[in-house]
């Protein structure tokens, strides 16, 4: 099988499965549907597929199962997952497993065809990379202070010192760790990301570290950790600052010793890694606070990067729209010619605290939405004030979480639920934002 846009479904209700595939074929892809996971998993070993769509509720083999299985056999693969009683924990557990993205249903056909589309777009990124063995992930800059930065990148590619890339939430630090990865020697060393932030401690060790089968309930098989995955080339330890003060310990070990030990292991194994890490956090005065060890900061910080915030790099602005808007016109099939000096200059004048991810995702919906061809001002759907308090409120405190609680909402809206993307704009953790929605409700049923 060739065809690039080629979809796998798993969809154990036969209804949904018709119709759902009845809508992707008409929408010009290729599209193999089957009742469950076990099927589905047969169907992905016998063929290659574009992308994979599946149910997470289903009997024999549920989604994560799956998800688990299509990870291993080819970890490139985009895997959407869907579910009508899904959970945060359920959406959490997918995306820390490498699912491409999570909708809930019943399934909104623009939402589910902006998803799909850019999943299809994404494998194809994938399938070149493994075709060319090379790929240059491109940062379009003008700033002087950022284009200075790319040049160290090319300088120290070939290099094994440790980097860490420090910059707000946004500003694109995976995707500059990529730039360095990709201009050392060779295009086909693994690349491997892990968001610190989106685990639990216990889950966080296993995942780095693998473990051996027996090693704790549930663990009925030998599991390769992350490093070990990495062997060869990078480990991205993506806002290293989450991870606690134990599990650090056992990192600078790592770096100092050049090998891990599995969780219920019992002798090392060896690797050769490079390690990137990441924060948005001020990480100078959380070691100044104990909070993250400063024998790991200094084992770290060989080579310190500083990425700039989008709200001092201005000038990208307007080559970044036009590159947001080329995508998302490819990705959607769109024809939008560009925008507006007037929503432009309202582009330029905004603070972005969710900086260049905010402002890809801003011009995604205004694609999106645009009906004349120019996106306008109106169509950018942007807060341009923030929440005012009530004049009536009765504390300082209570103000500031009421307009906490009305950001975290308008991102969600903006989001159309996506916890993980809201998350990203608002600049804080999805465990965070789990912990708000929670405190939320619970304020709700004491009412």
């Amino acid at each position: 099988m060739t065809n690039k846009k080629s979809i796998l479904l798993v969809e154990d209700q036969y209804d949904e499965r018709m119709a759902l595939c009845d809508t992707l074929n008409s929408w010009g892809f290729d599209v193999t549907a089957v009742g469950d996971g076990r099927k589905g998993y047969e169907k992905f070993r016998a063929d290659d597929y574009s992308v994979v769509i599946t149910d997470l509720k289903m009997p024999e083999m549920d989604g994560i199962e799956l998800l688990r299985k299509l990870k291993n056999k080819r970890h490139d693969v985009p895997v959407i997952m869907m579910s009508g009683y899904a959970t945060v924990q359920f959406a959490v557990e997918a995306m820390r497993m490498g699912a491409f993205d999570f909708v809930t249903k019943p399934l909104i056909p623009k939402v589910i065809e902006s998803t799909v589309k850019r999943a299809v777009a994404n494998g194809s990124s994938l399938d070149t990379l493994n075709d060319t063995k090379r790929s240059e992930p491109s940062i379009i800059t003008k700033n002087r202070h950022l284009l200075q930065l790319l040049d160290l990148a090319r300088d120290i590619a070939d290099s094994k010192a440790p980097v860490f890339i420090q910059g707000e939430s946004g500003t694109g630090k995976e995707l500059f760790a990529r730039v360095i990865h990709n201009r050392c020697g060779s295009g086909t060393r693994p690349f491997v990301p892990l968001n610190c932030a989106a685990l639990p401690d216990g889950l966080l060790e296993s995942e780095l570290f693998g473990h051996e089968k027996g090693a704790f309930t549930g663990a009925i098989t030998r599991k390769l950790g992350k490093f070990e995955l990495a062997h060869g080339g990078t480990i991205l330890l993506d806002e290293i600052s989450e991870m606690n003060i134990n599990l650090q310990a056992k990192l600078l070990r790592v770096l100092q010793e050049s090998e891990i030990d599995r969780v219920g292991g019992h002798s090392p194994v060896s690797i050769d890694i490079r390690v990137i890490a990441t924060t948005n956090r001020d990480i100078e005065a959380a070691v100044k606070a104990e909070k993250f060890r400063s024998d790991l900061y200094y084992r770290l910080n060989v080579i310190p990067i500083k990425l700039p915030p989008l709200r001092d790099r201005k000038e990208d602005i307007p080559p970044l729209v036009d590159h947001f808007i080329e995508k998302y016109n490819r990705i959607d099939s769109r024809n939008v010619e560009g925008l507006t000096d007037d929503a432009l200059q309202m582009l330029v004048q905004m603070e972005w605290p969710g900086n260049v991810r905010e402002l890809e995702n801003i011009t995604e919906r205004a694609v999106l939405l645009c009906k004349t061809g120019v996106i306008g001002r109106e169509d950018l759907f942007v807060m341009e004030d923030p929440p005012v308090a009530d004049e009536q409120t009765f504390s300082m405190d209570g103000s500031l979480k009421e307009m906490e609680k009305k950001m975290i909402f308008h991102a969600l809206g903006e989001t159309d639920g996506n916890r993980t993307h809201a998350a990203d704009i608002l600049g804080i953790s999805v465990r965070t934002l789990r912990n708000k929605l929670h405190e939320y409700r619970q304020n709700m049923e004491m009412l």
